[in-house]
């Protein structure tokens, strides 16, 4: 198991234990208080399978999840599309979205704030949509949408029914879009991932299981 590197425990009152694997290929376990270390690596052990894939999916990943260097034909997602980077002398934004990037030439030393404050917007617009689209289809009633800088979390629900979403969400398909934001939907009624919260998942998006799997497989796209 000397491998096997965990990159930190998080204890809290839950009942099982959870593995997730880092973009380091180091795990992070998230376990009950009551959980000793010896229990935490028999289930490490358990899913060394498991773990092994992941490893091997993390080191064969695509070339494009090198950071961007904010160059002309360089490729950058957008609602699950690459689209091309120009660089132009004089534009009356730093950023402009038209079948493509187009960033002002004098924008390129902030170029990466740039782009996120356009990923933001563009986030908070579109996933509104879909959130209010999902609200009429169901009747949920939630109080407000907030766009994150969440890495990972893609979403979540406050108790105060506020509905929280990752910027980066901007990158995937709107079909993947719609899956997180249904996921927060049903999490206004349903506080847990308990059989009546699948099940409402399921009424809603009968295939929302490829979607999940999905960010999964290529969450670690969705960065800059």
């Amino acid at each position: 198991m000397l491998d096997i590197k965990i990159e930190k425990i998080i204890r809290s009152n839950r009942k099982t234990i959870a593995l997730q694997m880092t973009e380091n290929s180091t795990l992070i376990v998230k376990a009950p208080f009551h959980v000793d270390e010896k229990t935490i690596w028999d289930v490490i052990q358990k899913h060394r399978k498991w773990i092994d894939k992941r490893k091997k999916e993390i080191e064969a990943r695509d070339p494009k999840t090198l950071p961007k260097e904010f160059v002309s034909g360089e490729g950058f997602l957008y609602l699950g599309r690459y689209y091309k980077l120009h660089i132009v002398e004089k534009q009356d934004v730093p950023l402009k979205f038209e079948n493509g990037f187009y960033l002002s030439r004098s924008a390129l030393p902030e170029a990466k704030n740039v782009f996120i404050d356009w990923y933001k917007k563009a986030a908070y617009e579109k996933i509104l949509e879909r959130v209010n689209w999902w609200a009429q289809k169901r009747d949920f009633k939630y109080n407000k949408v907030n766009i994150t800088n969440a890495q990972r979390r893609w979403g979540s629900c406050s108790a105060k029914g506020n509905l929280n979403f990752s910027w980066r969400l901007i990158m995937a398909p709107l079909s993947v879009i719609d899956y997180v934001v249904v996921h927060e939907l049903v999490h206004l009624e349903e506080k847990n991932h308990g059989k009546n919260f699948w099940t409402k998942i399921k009424l809603l998006m009968p295939d929302y299981k490829k979607h999940e799997d999905w960010l999964k497989k290529n969450g670690y796209l969705l960065n800059l």
